[in-house]
């Protein structure tokens, strides 16, 4: 069977296109400021990172590229969003195909919100969301720069086109060397982008619903009861853990009004679920605030969107896991409905590989870098969940560690989607059964 005509494998393959297109177009003179080639592994850096809408830069994105450079990162995570959201809905979709009649009927309900028989009908629905949401931004922020900054019109217009697209992508870049912190008390700024991420965080199949039933929860699917309760929990556990951890921390919180001290924790509780953007500077953090960013940002956001992580549905079934086995109940529910041993055991791979890559690269990164392992640890985990928050030390990493983080960025873009599908639609039932035999375990 050709390679083409397996969606599971062809999807690597059209990704690693773009990125090495973005490599070619980033690496020409005309893409630098400064009119000479751009360094290979710096130009291939940036494109992994814009097709994997993740946001980790090795050069400033304001002061290295032209305007030339900027509008081919735009177009990259603009196609890189489009394409995970598009790739990973109807993925999720063919998916079903691969259980049995009992387990297709029991999920039914949760695919015919969306017609797998007609994916056009499906991209023109994502491409009219992802416009409608874009322009809207875009508007809102060319009129607070050009009232209150005093910037033309076609520069506002440019920043804000810019970020209106890298936070509905969740791809963190920016256009200031200073992501939005020169923004840190402007809600009118940072209250559209919050909204944008949070929304395409989300996941498509979740807007669907919220389209079609509104606030209804009765109505809605069990994915989207859990992507959306689940989302709450870990934003609003993200704000309270962040405002009072950096509340005193002179290099953050500390000098602000109490306004903007929320302000500012409830940005930071949404970026690391997947954004990349930071209105604070994120090396003066807490070592303790670190923590909470860890898990933040190895969780992510929904699944069938541009979030990165392993899926606030994926932590949901291991936590409905652990509570069943605790209350010595034979399935784990959730909302009235009982999981499948198939997803439990998807669940639980994607988690293990996701731990082993992350735990590989740091391992190596710190064999061959002084830095700490607070810092290793929070930008390997984020170039896999591809958030691309930084504590600053991505542009320091030697050659080889820039590939490291660029190749985790990849995977942890396509990886996941890819490896649960595969697992959905690969399931072989085997003519046999070994003899049960159980360890002791604990």
């Amino acid at each position: 069977m050709s390679i083409l005509s397996r969606p599971v494998r062809l999807i690597p393959l059209l990704f690693a296109g773009a990125i090495a297109l973005g490599t070619a177009l980033l690496a020409l003179p005309m893409a630098a400021a400064s009119g000479e080639a751009t360094p290979l592994v710096a130009a291939f850096f940036t494109s992994t990172s814009a097709v994997a809408v993740t946001g980790l830069v090795v050069v400033d994105t304001q002061t290295h590229w032209s305007a030339f450079g900027q509008v081919v990162i735009l177009a990259l995570f603009q196609i890189g969003g489009f394409g995970i959201m598009t790739a990973a809905t109807l993925l999720g979709l063919m998916a079903g195909r691969g259980f049995g009649l009992q387990e297709r009927m029991a999920t039914q309900v949760e695919r015919d919100r969306l017609d797998f028989e007609n994916p056009k009908a499906v991209l023109r629905l994502i491409l009219l969301i992802t416009i409608s949401v874009e322009a809207v931004v875009a508007a809102i922020l060319t009129a607070r720069l050009v009232l209150a900054y005093d910037y033309d019109l076609g520069e506002a217009a440019w920043h804000s086109v810019f970020h209106a697209v890298s936070a509905f992508n969740n791809a963190g870049f920016s256009t200031y060397s200073d992501s939005l912190m020169r923004f840190d008390g402007d809600v009118f700024i940072l209250l559209p982008i919050m909204l944008a991420v949070i929304l395409t965080a989300l996941g498509f199949p979740v807007m669907q619903d919220l389209r079609a039933h509104s606030w209804r929860w009765r109505a809605w699917t069990l994915h989207s009861k859990i992507t959306v309760s689940g989302t709450v929990f870990l934003l609003v556990t993200g704000f309270v853990a962040i405002l009072l951890m950096e509340w005193g921390n002179s290099q953050t919180l500390a000098g602000m009004s109490v306004a903007d001290k929320m302000l500012n924790a409830a940005f930071h509780s949404v970026m690391p679920r997947t954004a990349g953007f930071n209105s604070l500077d994120v090396g003066a953090f807490r070592d303790e605030t670190l923590l909470v960013n860890y898990i933040l940002m190895f969780i992510g956001g929904g699944s069938a969107g541009t979030a990165g992580g392993i899926k606030v549905t994926t932590f949901i079934v291991l936590i409905a896991i652990v509570v069943s086995e605790i209350g010595k109940q034979r399935d784990a529910v959730a909302f009235g409905r009982r999981f499948s041993h198939e997803i439990e055991r998807q669940a639980l791979t994607v988690v293990m590989l996701a731990l082993t890559l992350i735990l590989l690269a740091t391992f190596y990164l710190l064999d061959i870098t002084a830095f700490p392992m607070e810092q290793v640890l929070f930008e390997t985990i984020s170039a896999f969940s591809t958030v691309g928050l930084s504590t600053g030390i991505t542009g320091d990493l030697p050659p080889s560690g820039q590939v490291v983080i660029a190749m985790l960025m990849f995977i942890g873009r396509v990886g996941t989607i890819t490896v649960a599908t595969a697992l959905a639609l690969g399931a072989v039932d085997r003519p046999y059964r070994y003899p049960e035999e159980n360890p002791i375990v604990g």
